[in-house]
C-alpha cells in the first residue's frame, strides 16, 4: 500500500508515531522507534517500527531496513539481559498471508524459553524435502533475478 495520509490515519502504529495513542516506548530516534507490544506471547516482547509508514517489507527503502536491522541488535541483547532468557525470534510478518495484521512494517523481538507454549517450527511439519533439481532450479531462478530484476518482475512486484 502507498505511504498515503488515509492510510497513516488509519493505522495503530501511525498513531502511536503522531502521539494520539499510549505506548511504552523502550527506544527511538529520527528514523525508527522501538515499544512494547500489548499483546507479548512474552515479557519483554519488542516492536521495532519506522517513523514512516510502509506497510509491507518490500515497501521499504533498504536504508530504512538496514537501520531497523541496526536497531533490533541493539535492543536483543538488553531485551535478553531485562527478560532473563538468552533465545529470541525475530520475526517479520509481511502480507496478510503471512500472518501480518497491522499494516505497517514492523519487526518483533520476542524472547524465548524452552516450554513457554509459543511456537514457529521450522522445518514446517507438512513440509516434504524437494529434490535436490528442484532446489537448485528455484536457487538458479533466485540468481538468474538478483542479476536482471526488470527481466524477472512479477505483476505484484513490477515497477508503477
Amino acid at each position: 500500500m502507498p505511504n498515503t495520509a488515509a492510510a497513516q490515519r488509519a493505522c495503530p502504529f501511525c498513531e502511536i508515531i503522531r502521539g494520539a495513542s499510549e505506548v511504552s516506548l523502550c527506544y527511538e530516534d529520527a528514523t525508527a522507534l522501538a515499544f512494547m507490544d500489548i499483546q507479548p506471547v512474552r515479557a519483554g516482547h519488542v516492536l521495532v517500527v519506522p517513523r514512516a509508514h510502509y506497510e509491507r517489507v518490500d515497501d521499504l527503502p533498504r536504508a530504512v531496513g538496514l537501520h531497523l536491522y541496526d536497531v533490533a541488535t541493539r535492543l536483543i541483547p538488553v531485551i535478553q539481559q531485562v527478560s532473563g532468557t538468552r533465545d529470541m525470534n525475530i520475526v517479520v510478518n509481511s502480507g496478510a498471508g503471512a500472518g501480518q495484521d497491522v499494516f505497517h512494517f514492523h519487526v518483533h523481538l520476542i524472547p524465548r524459553a524452552a516450554g513457554d507454549g509459543f511456537d514457529v517450527p521450522l522445518p514446517f511439519p507438512g513440509s516434504e524435502m524437494p529434490d535436490r533439481t528442484r532446489l537448485d532450479a528455484m536457487a538458479a531462478r533466485i540468481i538468474s533475478a538478483m542479476r536482471d530484476p526488470v527481466a524477472h518482475a512479477t505483476p505484484a512486484a513490477a515497477p508503477s
